[in-house]
């Protein structure tokens, strides 16, 4: 039996997910899931993408979710306003990874990959999505908008039974993320493109099986 791992919200830092996939020794008994947010803000989104489709090419097992980012570049296809909306939150980084002008401009297998993207895995141990869950809602996992963009949200431990939920979508300093224990949800967004800017800087992979923090600081 592999590891069940988990990976925050990378934001086209592609250099420091790559050394995260190197110091976690990910093989291909592994099952790898990752919370969203791959794309904006960060010097090198392309290639985030790149790397988890040759990662996905060569037989590793990998699970990605949408994050509020995805959504925005997907809604920028779509709604006249949201593409100022995207490029107010980092977009425009995107792009120029790409070297287009507008998400129209993207080749196939990348809009493939971004719209294929589910909003949350659910298995008799953990719920992963993005952001967390409004658990007000009659069905948490049908309020789509919740999970990708709630923050601070109340826990009905009831309607986990048991479940560990594991989220990013709110950057935490690394203390935060590592002091956590395995009983509340569990988030792992430690920041990583906000590498000069504080406590934050930290790409956090998340290893269920051994229940222990995995941390590259940012090199992009």
């Amino acid at each position: 039996m592999g590891r069940e791992l988990f990976i925050g919200d990378i934001h086209g830092c592609c250099e420091t997910f790559k050394k995260l996939i190197e110091r976690i020794e990910l093989n291909k008994s592994d099952t790898l899931y990752f919370v969203g947010d791959y794309i904006d803000r960060g010097p090198d989104s392309k290639g985030v993408i790149d790397y988890i489709l040759e990662l996905r090419e060569k037989g590793y097992s990998l699970h990605t979710l949408r994050g509020n980012h995805e959504q925005m570049m997907l809604d920028s296809l779509k709604e006249g306003g949201a593409f100022d909306l995207w490029m107010l939150n980092g977009g425009e980084s995107t792009l120029e990874s790409f070297g287009i002008s507008s998400a129209e401009g993207l080749d196939r297998p990348y809009m493939e990959f971004f719209s294929q993207t589910p909003h949350y895995v659910k298995t008799d141990k953990f719920i992963v999505v993005h952001a967390g869950l409004n658990f007000y809602a009659d069905d948490p996992l049908a309020d789509k908008d919740s999970m990708i963009w709630i923050r601070n949200f109340a826990v009905d431990r009831s309607y986990l039974n048991g479940r560990l939920l594991i989220h990013g979508h709110t950057p935490m300093d690394r203390e935060s993320v590592v002091s956590q224990e395995f009983e509340g949800p569990v988030n792992i967004d430690g920041g990583c493109v906000y590498g000069k800017a504080g406590f934050f800087g930290s790409l956090f992979a998340l290893d269920l099986t051994g229940k222990e923090f995995i941390e590259v600081k940012n090199i992009d």
